[in-house]
């Protein structure tokens, strides 16, 4: 018999319902950030200097004193890129002495130190770059085309692409979890117990959003697996 995959066609409940809780969960993680990211961003930091002094000393001590710190724009924006060698910071958090300025510059300089160091997940991560990329351009035409044309192939392949951008989030966890850890540390040795607290629930918030897209990402291909992977031509 044909394959009838039935994606199109008529109401499916069952995406719409996870559509749903996907955009709650991603809401909700967001939300929090944004509170805990802006009550610290009221206090003070004890350690001196600005998100870019202190995260230009964490580097330093790192062992990544060549990595450059440049603004971006955007509130949240900031990132370390490995092509440029850079820490871009936004604008709040390079000039912004607060407890949250200093927690994301250096949780962004944690990264910069896992790529100096070769910390393994942070490689992995950026090997499955291209991947990604890859992956997540064209999963959603490919799937498309499978169930339209009724080819299997297809609609296995756009579910391999998905897993691979599924990876990415799983993997991302633990890359973001150590560059978090890194930073706390740091504040911890060189800041006040008050830097540290601060620290740690800005940066626990942040990685919560990490979370909830993982969390998101493997909901939705457990459902695509659970509606296309086990169906085969009869």
């Amino acid at each position: 018999m044909p394959l009838y995959y039935g994606f199109g066609y008529g109401i499916d409940m069952g995406y719409y319902l996870i559509a749903l809780v996907t955009l709650v969960i991603g809401g909700a993680a967001q939300a929090y950030i944004r509170s805990t990211y802006r009550k610290w961003s009221q206090v003070p930091a004890r350690v001196g200097g600005t998100g870019a002094d202190v995260a230009r000393r964490m580097l330093e001590e790192g062992g990544a004193a060549g990595v450059g710190i440049t603004r971006t724009p955007g509130s949240l924006t900031d990132h370390y890129d490995p092509r440029d060698n850079r820490l871009h910071l936004s604008d709040d958090n390079y000039r912004g002495a607060s407890v949250a300025s200093v927690a994301v510059a250096c949780h962004e300089a944690g990264h910069a130190i896992q790529a100096a160091r070769g910390f393994g997940f942070y490689r992995l991560r950026t090997a499955l770059v291209p991947a990604v990329n890859v992956a997540q351009q064209f999963w959603v035409v490919v799937l498309l085309a499978g169930v339209l044309l009724n080819t299997l192939g297809l609609v296995q392949l756009a579910l391999a692409l998905f897993a691979v951008s599924v990876l990415f989030q799983v993997v991302t966890l633990p890359v973001e979890i150590d560059a978090s850890r890194r930073a706390v540390a740091y504040l911890s040795a060189a800041g006040s117990g008050l830097d540290e607290k601060g620290a740690r629930s800005v940066l626990t918030a942040a990685a919560l959003t990490y979370v909830a897209a993982a969390l998101t990402s493997i909901i939705q291909l457990v459902y695509l697996l659970g509606r296309y992977g086990g169906r085969g031509e009869e």
